[in-house]
C-alpha cells in the first residue's frame, strides 16, 4: 500500500478499534479473545484495504469480518465461553449503567447461544436494522427476526424465574 493508504488506515483503525474490540467482546465475552479477534479484522482488512474502503461503508465491511473470524474460532474448536465484566467501556447509547445493570446484562447474554447472542448484539445494542444485521451474520432478514424473538423469548422466561428479577428489568427496562 501507499503511505496515503497506509496513513488512511491507521486512522481508521485508530478510530473503530474500541468499538470493533466491544463487539468482539459481546460475542466472546473474553477480553482477550475480543481483542483477538479485533486484531485479526483488521489484520484482514488492512490486506485488502483497497477493496474495504470501496465497498462505501468500511465499518459495516470490518464489523463482518469480525463476526467471521468468531464464527471461524467455533469452527475449528468448541471454546468455552465465560462473559465477565473486566471491560471497562463507556455504555452504549449514552446510558449510565452501573455495575450491577452491566453484570446482569452479561448474566442475560451468557444464556444465549452464539448466533442470537450476535443478533441481540447487533440489532439492539449496536442498533443495527434487521437488513444491516443479516447482512452482517451473512442470513436473511426472516433467520434474523427468528433469532431475535427466540433470543428475546429466552431472555423473558430467564427474567421471569425466582432468582432473574434483575433480567426481567433489562428485557422490558429498555436496555433490549
Amino acid at each position: 500500500m501507499s503511505t496515503g493508504s497506509d496513513e488512511e488506515f491507521d486512522a481508521f483503525m485508530r478510530g473503530r478499534w474500541p468499538a470493533m474490540v466491544r463487539l468482539a467482546y459481546a460475542l466472546t465475552g473474553d477480553s482477550g479473545h475480543a481483542e483477538d479477534l479485533a486484531q485479526a479484522a483488521f489484520a484482514r482488512a488492512y490486506a485488502s484495504w483497497g477493496r474495504v474502503r470501496r465497498a462505501g461503508d468500511p465499518d459495516a465491511y470490518v464489523r463482518r469480518i469480525v463476526i467471521n473470524e468468531h464464527r471461524r474460532r467455533f469452527r475449528k474448536h468448541r471454546v468455552a465461553e465465560e462473559l465477565r465484566d473486566d471491560l471497562a467501556t463507556e455504555p452504549m447509547g449514552g446510558q449510565q449503567q452501573g455495575p450491577e445493570e452491566r453484570q446482569a446484562l452479561l448474566d442475560a447474554l451468557r444464556s444465549l447461544g452464539p448466533r442470537q447472542r450476535a443478533v441481540v448484539v447487533l440489532r439492539y445494542w449496536l442498533d443495527l436494522s434487521e437488513a444491516e444485521t443479516a447482512a452482517a451474520l451473512n442470513c436473511s432478514v426472516g433467520t434474523v427476526k427468528s433469532q431475535a424473538s427466540r433470543a428475546l423469548a429466552t431472555l423473558r422466561k430467564n427474567a421471569s424465574a425466582p432468582d432473574g428479577a434483575r433480567g426481567a428489568d433489562i428485557v422490558e427496562g429498555g436496555l433490549w
